[in-house]
């Protein structure tokens, strides 16, 4: 356990220290919110209300800011596991290796990192809120935190998985964008995922970013306060093998995903630093 809190509060220290990450970091989502909430919302809004009745209302912003924040985990996450590569280079990694710490531990206290500095950022988008005119229950936000954090260290999974194959961080860099684009555009954080083609609909449904966003809008919005109509129109609706998804069976989802993920990487970071 003292080793995974070492290496859990180091990885916290370097990231507050590395002004330009921290900066870097924060500001993606914001300009995201400023295109996608502000610049494109009215136009948004028009092509996604098209089947609403007029006294039906549906605010683009409050629908795309829960997965601003989702996509501010996942990149947080991802990119967070390059300090292994790092770690690497500079010979830390292979102090680590030949310490009593188990492989396990390491991958546990990588993942306890990235999950916590991700879970940082998504709270500090939260000052957000009012500035964009939203308006969410305290409550909500107060519930979403501890699942932005099993979010984060699921994902945070699939980065330490790349960085236990990869020895560059220019290779690294290239991979993770190749990856993590998809998984933002075909989770339904910045557009629904209904009407999908039926070999695309497959491919959003394996996302486990999909079931990220989808509880994390289902838990900030209150969706009971919508007709079904809205509900369709913002893809709250989420469904497999045809019947809907609930939000238990999503955080089971993502339960197993981590455990699973982080195994894997253990066992190829075993091997590839053997």
């Amino acid at each position: 356990m003292e080793g995974i809190m070492a290496i859990w509060q180091r990885d916290l220290i370097k990231f507050f220290r590395d002004r330009a990450r921290l900066f870097g970091s924060f500001t993606m989502p914001i300009l995201f919110l400023l295109i996608f909430g502000g610049g494109l919302s009215g136009t948004m809004e028009t092509m996604m209300t098209q089947n609403i009745d007029v006294d039906e209302s549906f605010n683009y912003v409050q629908f795309v800011f829960p997965g601003i924040v989702s996509m501010t985990l996942l990149m947080t996450s991802v990119f967070s596991a390059m300090s292994v590569i790092e770690d690497k280079d500079f010979g830390y990694m292979k102090e680590i290796l030949v310490s009593p710490i188990s492989r396990v531990s390491i991958a546990v206290g990588k993942m306890a990192g990235a999950a916590t500095v991700s879970t940082i950022q998504g709270i500090m988008l939260f000052a957000l809120i009012p500035l964009l005119g939203l308006s969410y229950d305290f409550m909500s936000i107060i519930q979403v935190i501890p699942f932005m954090f099993l979010l984060g260290a699921a994902l945070s999974g699939i980065g330490l998985l790349f960085a236990s194959v990869i020895n560059s961080t220019q290779g690294f860099q290239l991979i993770v964008n190749i990856v993590v684009l998809p998984m933002v555009f075909l989770s339904g954080a910045l557009f629904p995922i209904s009407g999908m083609p039926g070999w695309l609909d497959v491919v959003v449904k394996l996302n486990p970013v999909t079931y990220g966003v989808d509880v994390m809008k289902k838990i900030m919005i209150d969706i009971d306060q919508l007709s079904m109509t809205v509900r369709e129109t913002m893809g709250l609706n989420l469904t497999l093998f045809g019947r809907q998804v609930t939000v238990f069976e999503e955080i089971l989802f993502i339960l197993a995903f981590t455990v699973i993920v982080v195994a894997i990487a253990t066992l190829s970071f075993k091997r590839a630093n053997a």
